[in-house]
């Protein structure tokens, strides 16, 4: 499917309808297909016959909900026939693919509906996006948010319409020539990397200029809806016009985006940066953009968080170590970081010699390892590092917690000798599994990311690396999906993604393997037969940006974080202020225990207490009044629970201790 400057659109009359008589029609052909489908059975048909017609032999139930199809790999429209021996999956709205395809055709559909408004448009691209996609459009008047029923109520007519989507194909030179004068459409042909141009038809004369492919018809693309508008330079140039960008989201039914929009409601009810607020955990100031400021009740959190986290190290066997934030523009030249990472990094001069604030971790790990000789006898050596590091954002990316110029990074360097690389990935991956079971995580993705264009080290040890991550997922049974290119530039490497409880995916650790710093370094150790090679390096993240971790907390727990983390984990609240004393006594015994509580001895009424603890979503209150004050017990108020329990104080206590160190998510005693 093609997405940004690989795609054109245009609105026009139907000469391309005319045009295309006679270029779409082919001729029978008695000799026979060969057809292999996804469970390993074949089947026969005329050469030509479509993927729409298989679909149709195969079931009607999956021709009904077919809108594309993949032959021999390659995503195609249903209309494209099948000739010789193929593989063919027939795709629904059902396959990540298909769901694209869907969304990419409702970018078409919607652009047709401002159009049909908006004569003037001048369309530049629309690609399908993660949940929707948008339209990049040229137009001096402003499409607001009061227009989308008007677009909406167009995309509609045009999706009951059930018009075909028709491929047209025609030379460079050809789509050159009809499109002369467009400025948007000749750049995109003059980026393509074919030589032959398709353009897509649909409804009353509108073409698009589009690699493809689409569903079958309009009436095929799902319940849709129109949901924001923004700028957008073209090419991201901000020394070129703004265009406005219009986006939408598609779903295969109602309820699915229904569903959606729910979600979406409740995400602002969680926005961190809103809830980061309200409880008083971290800000920013202009004073320093994308830099958090993180204050005394967010630090509470960062706290709990690091000692868990160097707990679980600790029994993995890593040792901790610190570097310098600011180190020499020599030693950036050394690791590769200048010639590939330069645009993302900081500077400064001192005493004349250039330096640089560190965006990573590893060269500085490298700098302690060569301190001293190395045995293979200490191999595997597990280092790990809390590193503060730096890196340029633009002020239009940065995003709260999510996206910020500086965070800290939970890195660790593993050098190893080559028979260790297998078992150490293991390794990397059961701790990095534990620490996100911890935290209430248990749908994990995996993504193996390969070379980049932009890269350091030969073909031969990027081939080796590769084999090597492959075959540690392959010993542990895990599924995963290839991301082609988009490895670090010094190796291949493993990338984990979580679910939270909005069914948004977040990417967090990585495992990278890397042959290549460890030469530019000229790191060795020690082998049993006396020489000296050079060490494996494993660079690896499990939390990646703590930042951004607790960012995707706050908001996967609605900022009602489980008992452990929680900034306040009991409040004291006396009925009245003859109950004080007790309530200072329960909050010593509390203190004691270690667990972090506060007592509201003020003169308001027990449910205007009761009231802002639960506003602060503190787990646990503990009402007292004469009557615990007799019997020294507390009645317990559970977040989210009206309902109260009253037990002893030591009772509370024990039930207390055991919730923290197991970890608990739920908060019932």
């Amino acid at each position: 499917m093609l997405t940004g400057p690989e795609q054109w659109s245009k609105c026009n009359d139907s000469k391309l309808y005319k045009e295309s008589k006679g270029k779409i029609t082919q001729k029978p052909d008695r000799s026979m297909a060969r057809i292999t489908l996804p469970d390993g059975s074949t089947l026969e048909a005329n050469d030509g016959t479509t993927a729409a017609q298989i679909a149709e032999q195969i079931g009607p139930g999956l021709a009904k909900a077919a809108v594309a199809a993949k032959i021999d790999g390659q995503l195609v429209d249903l209309s494209t026939p099948l000739q010789g021996e193929v593989a063919v999956q027939i795709i629904t709205p059902k396959d990540a693919e298909g769901l694209e395809v869907m969304r990419h055709s409702c970018a078409h559909i919607m652009a047709e509906a401002i159009c049909r408004l908006w004569p003037d448009t001048r369309l530049v691209y629309g690609p399908a996006v993660e949940d929707g996609f948008y339209y990049d459009i040229d137009l001096d008047e402003p499409v607001r948010p009061t227009d989308f029923e008007r677009i909406e109520a167009e995309m509609a007519k045009i999706i009951k319409a059930d018009t075909p989507f028709v491929r047209i194909e025609m030379g460079r030179a050809e789509a050159v020539n009809k499109l002369a004068g467009d400025k948007y459409k000749i750049d995109n042909i003059n980026r393509a990397d074919s030589d032959v141009i398709s353009f897509y038809l649909h409804g009353d004369g509108f073409e698009d200029l589009c690699r493809g492919p689409h569903v079958p018809s309009t009436g095929k693309v799902g319940s849709c809806k129109v949901m924001s508008v923004a700028g957008a330079y073209w090419h991201g140039d901000p020394t070129q016009k703004m265009l406005q960008r219009v986006y939408g989201t598609a779903w295969p039914t109602k309820k699915d985006l229904d569903d959606y929009l729910q979600r979406l409601e409740e995400a602002k009810a969680r926005d961190h940066r809103v809830l980061g607020k309200h409880l008083d955990l971290f800000s920013f100031n202009e004073a320093g953009p994308g830099f958090a400021f993180m204050h005394a009740k967010g630090m509470v959190i960062w706290n709990a968080i690091v000692d868990f986290w160097r707990s679980v190290h600790d029994r993995y066997e890593y040792e901790e170590i610190r570097t310098p934030i600011i180190l020499n523009e020599q030693l950036w030249h050394r690791s590769g970081h200048w010639d590939n990472y330069k645009e993302n990094m900081y500077f400064t001069d001192v005493d004349n010699v250039g330096y640089a604030i560190k965006p990573m971790n590893c060269p500085g790990g490298c700098l302690v390892y060569k301190t001293r000789q190395h045995s293979y006898r200490e191999f595997p050596m597990r280092v790990a590092e809390l590193g503060l590091v730096h890196r340029h954002e633009a002020s239009g990316v940065m995003h709260g917690l999510f996206r910020v110029r500086q965070f800290t990074q939970d890195d660790a360097h593993i050098f190893c000798t080559p028979e260790h690389i297998t078992s150490e990935i293991i390794g990397v991956i059961n701790l990095t599994f534990e620490i996100y079971r911890a935290f209430g995580f248990e749908d994990f993705h995996i993504e193996l990311s390969t070379k980049p264009e932009k890269h350091i080290g030969s073909d031969e040890i990027w081939e080796t690396a590769t084999h090597a991550l492959k075959e540690a997922l392959a010993a542990k049974g895990i599924e995963y999906q290839i991301n082609e290119g988009d490895g670090a530039f010094y190796g291949p490497k493993i990338d984990f993604h979580i679910q939270d409880c909005l069914k948004r995916s977040w990417q967090l650790g990585t495992i990278q393997l890397d042959f290549s710093m460890p030469e530019r370094f000229e790191m060795v150790y020690t082998d049993k037969d006396n020489t000296e090679k050079t060490p494996v390096m494993i660079h690896r993240a499990v939390l990646g940006s703590f930042e951004r971790f607790i960012g995707i907390l706050i908001e996967h727990y609605g900022a009602n974080f489980p008992v452990w983390l929680s900034p306040e984990q009991v409040r004291i609240l006396p009925i009245s202020e003859k109950s004080n004393e007790y309530a200072e006594k329960v909050k010593a015994a509390l203190k004691e225990a270690k667990l972090r509580c506060t007592c509201d001895c003020s003169d308001e009424k027990i449910a205007a207490k009761i009231a802002r603890a639960h506003g602060e979503k503190l787990p646990y209150m503990l009402v007292v009044g004469p009557k615990e004050a007799e019997s020294e017990t507390v009645n317990v108020r559970i977040r989210g629970i009206k309902e109260s329990k009253g037990m002893g104080i030591t009772e509370f206590l024990a039930r207390m201790k055991t919730k923290i160190a197991d970890k608990k998510i739920d908060l019932s005693l």
